[in-house]
């Protein structure tokens, strides 16, 4: 038997032929006031909780997308990714964006269902954060996000999602920082950093789109 082939995923560049490899994907859950009373939970700062998507369930923009298997209830999530250049571990809160290579606008979509049953049952969230394709993501942009600007997701042109960048519980390089504390963070890391209230459900068929002031668009059709 041969040894397997394995490409490594890689997202566009903004203004570059050069592609970014993408080696692990970091998120941050409930990282909005407004978002996590939706979901039920106290919006106090508490210290930020990380969850893991594997790294070829990166989408590029303009995909479409076969839906999603055993779910009755696909959620769509629009977020600021944030991509690493560099390494560092227990780094500083005023060190952290020496790491940043760039940012993106991405879709953090969600098996909701599964995840509810998970949560009842006490279980991981693996299922419903970390299935294929379950990481759209527009090109990158060099450089550090912006700390403020809108954020906005729109379902067959209806928006879904508005908020602003502003508004994050815990700040991009305050992630960084408390991040770097559980694992080593090197160049290729993916961090979606949390979204803004109004997520909902994504149907067979609809068009997901997704903005944030600065970092362009991601976009991206499920088949009927």
């Amino acid at each position: 038997m041969k040894l397997p082939i394995v490409e490594v995923p890689t997202v566009a560049i903004a203004g570059s032929r050069e592609r970014f490899a993408v080696r692990r994907i970091f998120c941050v859950g409930q990282n909005y006031a407004d978002h996590a009373r939706e979901m039920g939970s106290d919006p106090d700062r508490q210290a930020p909780f990380f969850f893991s998507k594997p790294a070829d369930a990166v989408v590029a923009d303009g995909a479409v997308l076969a839906f999603p298997p055993r779910t009755a209830d696909l959620h769509h999530e629009v977020e600021l990714v944030v991509a690493l250049g560099s390494c560092g571990a227990n780094v500083g809160v005023d060190e952290a964006e020496k790491l940043i290579f760039g940012f993106g606008v991405g879709i953090d979509l969600t098996r909701r269902d599964l995840q509810a049953e998970a949560k009842k049952a006490g279980r991981p969230w693996d299922m419903a954060k970390g299935f294929d394709q379950s990481a759209p993501l527009g090109d990158l942009v060099m450089g550090v996000p912006p700390a403020g600007g809108a954020i906005e997701l729109w379902v067959d042109g209806e928006v879904r999602q508005r908020g602003d960048l502003g508004q994050m519980i815990w700040n991009v390089a305050e992630v960084i920082a408390e991040l770097s504390a559980f694992v080593t963070l090197r160049g290729g890391d993916l961090i979606y950093t949390g979204t803004p209230a109004g997520v909902g459900p994504i149907l067979p068929g609809q068009v997901v789109r997704a903005a944030i002031a600065g970092a362009g668009v991601v976009e991206v059709r499920f088949l009927g």
